[in-house]
This record gives structure tokens, C-alpha cells and sequence, in this order.
């Protein structure tokens, strides 16, 4: 951007930096990325890794907002903490160019978070089945509603993928907008035939792995 453009960005930046003052707290952190890239931040942090010019990490919040055009929330990875956090990215526009606006909550957050579902109640036809959470092979979107499998058999649930995300144990994994899996259920990953990944699980289940959420399969599986 020239040095006009530039400024504009700035003053356009912070109008929003100012509307967010009204509700984040005051040890929030707030970063605007553009193209994939970082143009403001700012933190009252001492341990956070970000710098304006930074790229933008693929699966991190940002990059799920920029790719997405859609409000992300989540709790991630250490990337650019000492300790996992939760953010909050909304999809903006600063001059005509698609933006990403997100909130990191401070690390304190996170201790709030309450303890992880120890079973699901699904329904199936008349019947209200509890599963314990460890016997879930994967979790699913569909048309509006939230499905689980259990030895090849559906369950529904009226909770969200978006609220299980926050209550699942960690070998849980998002990895598509429509699918959480049990990482213990996986039995392979590949790339198909137009380079995306695919996990096969245990019972020959194949599942879409979304380039927004490689990352977090790369980091539970090290590979």
C-alpha cells in the first residue's frame, strides 16, 4: 500500500479499534489482518508473537475468517501464546478489501472454560440413547443438525458443532466446518486424487480435511 492508502487503513482500523472498546476487556489483544497479512496490532501482552507485516498462520482465526468470510470463534493453539486462547474473528472490509478483524481474549479466559462432556444423549427414531464421549468416532453437520456415529449407527443431538468444539476432550479434532473426529478412530490420512486430505477411519469412514483445518490435524498427529 502507498503512504495515502496506508493512513486511510489506519484511520478506518481505528474506528473499529474505538466501537471495541465499549465491550473487550482492557487486557484483550486486537489484530486486523489484510491479504494475509497483519497491518495493526495491539496488546497489552508481554509474551504474545505477532508483528504487524507478520503473514497470517493457515487455521489460525484470521486466516479461517479470511477464507471463510464468516465469524470464527475458537480456542487454539499455543502459535501465538505461551498458553492456548480463545479468539474472536469477524469478517470486515477496509477499502473494498476483504479483512479480518480478531479479539484475543487474555489467557486467563480459558480457565473458565468448563469441564468436557463425559457422554452424549443421542436420539435415534423414539429413543434417547447416552454414549459415553470416548466411544464417538466422529461428529457431523448435516442439514442444519448435529449427527454423531457409534459403530457405524447415527445419532442426533440438538448440540452445535460450534458448542462442542469447547466441550470435547483434546482427542477430539475439528477438521472441516461439518466434521469433528476421534483421532482414536483414524486409521489413515491421504491426499486424493485433487491433492485434499482425506481421513479414512477404523469402520472405512472417509472424511474431508478443510485446508482451514490441516493445522490442527498436523499438530495432534505430528506428522
Amino acid at each position: 500500500m502507498n503512504n495515502k492508502s496506508n493512513s486511510c487503513t489506519k484511520d478506518i482500523s481505528q474506528q473499529y479499534i474505538t466501537m471495541l472498546k465499549d465491550w473487550i476487556p482492557t487486557d484483550a489483544s486486537i489484530a486486523i489482518a489484510v491479504e494475509n497479512t497483519y497491518i495493526y496490532f495491539h496488546s497489552s501482552h508481554q509474551n504474545i508473537r505477532l508483528e504487524v507485516g507478520q503473514p497470517v498462520l493457515p487455521g489460525s482465526i484470521a486466516g479461517q475468517v479470511l477464507q471463510t468470510r464468516q465469524k470464527t470463534e475458537a480456542i487454539l493453539d499455543n502459535s501465538l501464546f505461551d498458553t492456548p486462547y480463545y479468539g474472536i474473528g469477524y469478517p470486515i472490509n477496509l477499502q473494498n478489501q476483504p479483512a479480518a478483524l480478531v479479539v484475543v481474549l487474555p489467557p486467563s479466559f480459558s480457565a473458565k472454560k468448563t469441564e468436557p462432556f463425559q457422554f452424549l444423549t443421542g436420539k435415534q427414531e423414539e429413543e434417547w440413547n447416552p454414549i459415553a464421549i470416548n466411544k464417538i468416532s466422529h461428529i457431523e453437520s448435516l442439514q442444519k443438525k448435529t449427527w454423531f456415529y457409534v459403530d457405524s449407527e447415527q445419532f442426533k443431538t440438538t448440540i452445535t458443532l460450534k458448542e462442542l468444539q469447547t466441550r470435547l476432550p483434546s482427542y477430539f479434532i475439528r477438521i472441516h466446518r461439518s466434521y469433528i473426529v476421534n483421532i482414536h478412530f483414524i486409521k489413515k490420512m491421504a491426499r486424493d486424487l485433487t491433492s485434499n486430505f482425506i481421513v479414512t477411519l477404523i469402520d472405512g469412514s472417509e472424511l474431508p480435511v478443510s485446508q482451514s483445518y490441516i493445522t490442527n490435524l498436523r499438530n495432534a498427529l505430528e506428522f
